[in-house]
């Protein structure tokens, strides 16, 4: 089953590099929990995502501050009912139009071939330590 949380997640990716929200749906559970790295940046505050409605509130505050943004993963680890993801993330801020480059590493724990809890950070070590392991 493992391998089947690996293609979900790039499955995830794509839909989100496209802008496609409905098929980045289709890959979380319904019940999703989602803790972004990006919103505490934004907001300066630990935020955290509920259900697909969180997550569509989520990709909302996301895409308001960047309408631009491309995800690339060059390291996806198979750890079974969890994936550890690391690669990068580019963006272009609206008001600024200033385009950054960023690491992005992702945790997430599937059940189902579902996502049901996603962890994001800036920081491909402090991914690592979440996930139990270490380099």
């Amino acid at each position: 089953m493992s391998q089947e949380n690996v293609e979900a997640f790039k499955r995830t990716v794509d839909a989100s590099n496209r802008l496609d929200l409905e098929a980045f749906l289709e890959e979380v559970d319904a019940e999703v929990e989602w803790h972004p790295a990006m919103t505490a940046l934004l907001r300066g505050e630990t935020t955290v995502y509920r259900g697909h409605e969180g997550v569509r509130e989520w990709w909302r505050d996301l895409e308001e501050a960047f309408p631009y943004q491309q995800a690339e993963f060059h390291e996806v680890r198979d750890l079974g009912d969890r994936i550890v993801a690391m690669g990068h993330l580019r963006t272009r801020g609206r008001e600024s139009g200033a385009e950054t480059e960023t690491p992005a590493a992702y945790v997430v724990d599937y059940r189902n071939n579902k996502a049901v809890l996603v962890r994001t950070f800036l920081d491909h070590q402090e991914a690592l330590e979440a996930a139990g392991l270490s380099e």
